[in-house]
């Protein structure tokens, strides 16, 4: 069976691989992990923090449980290199917890991407901080980062 076309597809321009991280960026803050699931290879594999993950039925069930957690989530996605089939993002996102407390996380994902664009391998390192609810800095409404939002340098983040 013939997978989707995700584009872009590799190998990456500039402008195809600043593409692919806001296409990215934008379907993580939609929230839906079904839909986020179809961007990755059926057989994809993960190493997200300290936990393995592999294929679409096991990343749909990490995100649910992730978007139950992480309540308000918002996040800013950044292209910091790329060649060929691969991209590394830096990445940035706020969210809270059930009692209230305030987050941004912060980390590094390396990406390599199939001839049809869908991502086999995803690489993420995140480190959590405590931010009070006064230090946020993503105010959008939830989805969809607006264009005119500052990126991840613009916020001096």
């Amino acid at each position: 069976m013939m997978e989707n076309q995700r584009p872009p597809l590799p190998p990456f321009t500039l402008e195809s691989a600043t593409e692919k991280v806001r296409l990215a960026e934008d379907g993580w803050n939609r929230r839906d992990p079904a839909r986020v699931a179809l961007a990755y290879t059926p057989l994809s594999q993960w190493r997200n923090r300290a936990e393995f993950i592999d294929g679409r039925s096991a990343i749909i069930a990490f995100l649910t449980l992730k978007w139950e957690r992480e309540l308000e989530y918002r996040l800013i996605k950044e292209l910091w290199a790329f060649r060929d089939s691969r991209i590394a993002v830096r990445f940035a996102y706020e969210w809270h917890d059930d009692s209230g407390n305030w987050f941004r996380s912060y980390g590094n994902e390396n990406w390599e991407f199939d001839e049809n664009g869908l991502m086999r391998l995803r690489l993420a390192c995140i480190n959590d901080e405590p931010i009070s609810a006064v230090e946020r800095k993503f105010h959008w409404t939830q989805g969809r980062r607006p264009d005119d939002h500052p990126g991840l340098s613009d916020l001096g983040l």
